[in-house]
Order: structure tokens, then sequence, then C-alpha cells
């Protein structure tokens, strides 16, 4: 299966957000007694009342129209960076995929063990298209970015095969030596592998620290909903990305002998070049 789509982190993420249900003006509280009618006062009848801005990343203070006009620029502010990073980390995570190859599989048989995968470093990928149109994003890109590629390098750093039977014709092969085939394909789920590097509420602490600005507005709603879009995506992808053409050969030390007998193949090795993960 490709990498993510951006529009199901996306979506993940302003679920995640909406369900904290903030409201904006922050900490706003409607006067009363004397300063509520001179407050009530300065409005025009048009402006008392208005309708708020929707999908509902905020909540508006009150209906309000200069509350509700928070509300809108907030939705939008908001919810345009989380659907700008969304798309910048799932572009990098197909072109990762794209790329990645595996090295270093041990071959006994029809079972293949260890190996590692390798890719290129995610964060400068994300960075390539994060939102940075401003300091303000470029800080919050630079978290969400630097923390998901190092996440993500160490977990891919822990994926080894099992003992996977993916070479069945390697059980006993009829020459001195196997031909190259590729393995039965197996979900990345079926490999050995920590997610611990990959936890939300882990990576969501590491953005908070490196952003380094604990009065920056919304940062750890905003952290917490994208590294929870990132973890629903990334337990999708699991489960549906084949792990294809590890080129796998071998010597067959039984064809050695007199007569030959088709026997396993020992001390195979299996490799794959990038596209394998599909």
């Amino acid at each position: 299966m490709p990498a993510p789509q951006a529009d199901a982190m996306k979506n993940f993420a302003r679920l995640k957000f909406m369900s904290f249900n903030l409201k904006v003006p922050t900490n706003w509280r409607n006067p009363q007694g004397d300063a509520g009618a001179m407050y009530d006062g300065a409005f025009k009848d048009n402006e008392k009342t208005s309708t708020p801005g929707s999908p509902p990343l905020f909540q508006p203070a009150s209906l309000n129209k200069y509350d509700t006009d928070v509300q809108k620029m907030q939705i939008a502010t908001v919810g345009g960076f989380i659907d700008s990073i969304s798309s910048a980390i799932c572009d990098a995570w197909g072109k990762w995929q794209n790329l990645a190859t595996m090295a270093g599989v041990v071959i006994i048989g029809p079972v293949a063990t260890m190996g590692q995968l390798i890719g290129p470093p995610l964060t400068p990928l994300i960075l390539a298209s994060a939102p940075k149109s401003s300091p303000q994003q470029l800080k919050y890109a630079n978290a969400v970015a630097t923390v998901i590629g190092t996440a993500w390098l160490a977990y891919t750093a822990t994926i080894k095969l099992p003992g996977l039977p993916i070479y069945p014709a390697f059980a006993a092969c009829p020459s001195p030596v196997a031909p190259p085939i590729p393995n039965t394909p197996f979900p990345i789920a079926g490999a050995m592998q920590v997610t611990a590097s990959l936890t939300p509420a882990l990576m969501k602490m590491q953005m908070q620290a490196m952003l380094g600005d604990p009065t920056a507005p919304f940062h750890g709603e905003l952290f917490e909903a994208i590294c929870d879009g990132f973890d629903k995506c990334f337990k999708i992808w699991q489960t549906t990305t084949m792990v294809t053409n590890i080129i796998g050969t071998g010597a067959v030390p039984s064809m050695a002998l007199v007569p030959p007998v088709p026997g396993p193949v020992t001390g195979g090795i299996g490799t794959m070049a990038p596209g394998g993960l599909k």
C-alpha cells in the first residue's frame, strides 16, 4: 500500500484537535452588571449575534461578531497548519517508502532472519514542503519534523526478520546455487520491531521541549493532534504495507554430494532494492 494519504492524516488530526473544545478569545468572560450594559451597548444589533466558523476547530467565546471573527481566524491559521504539515509528512513518508531498501537478510532453507531496513532521513524530506511562511510556523514545523524524523529513524533501525518462511522453494532446491527469487510478501507488522519511539505522548513531549516556548499559542493541543494523526496512520500502514522483492539466493551444499541430493539453501542472502515496500 502507498504511504498514508494526507487527507486521512488531516482528518485524524483535525478530529483530535476539535476534541479539546478550545474557546477563543482565550479566557474571555462577558462583563456583568453596569459594565455588561455598557459592553452590550457598544455594538450594533447585527454585531451582537453572528454565525460561527466551521469546521469547529475552536468554539467562539460568544456569538458576538468580533468573537466569531477571532474564531474564524484561528480556524484558518491552525487548520491551515494542520493540513500543510500533514501533507508534508505524508509526502516525505511516500518518498522514504519509495527509496527504502533492505540488506543483510540471512536465509537458511525457507526461513529468513535478520536484515536491516534503510531509508533516507525523514526530517529534511518533511521540512522541504512544511509550512514556514512565518517565523512561528517555521518553529512549529521544525519541532514536528525533527521529532518525527528522529523517532522514525529509531523505529526503522529496529526492524528485523524474526524467522519467516518466505522462501518455500529453498527448502529443497535441485541446483548447486538457488536461483534468485523474490520472497513471499508479508506485512511490515510481521517483522520484529520496536515502536516505543513513535508513542504519541512521547513525541508530543519532545516537540514541546524542542519548541522551547511554553507560551506559544495552542502548541500542546496542536502537537498532540498531529501525533495522534500520525499514530493512527502508522498503525494502518503497518498492517497494509507489504514487504516484497527481497531477492534471495544461496548455495545448496547437498548438491555437492555424490550423487547430488536436492536440499535446503544454507547461508543464503537476501536484498531488497528500492520499491519493495508496497
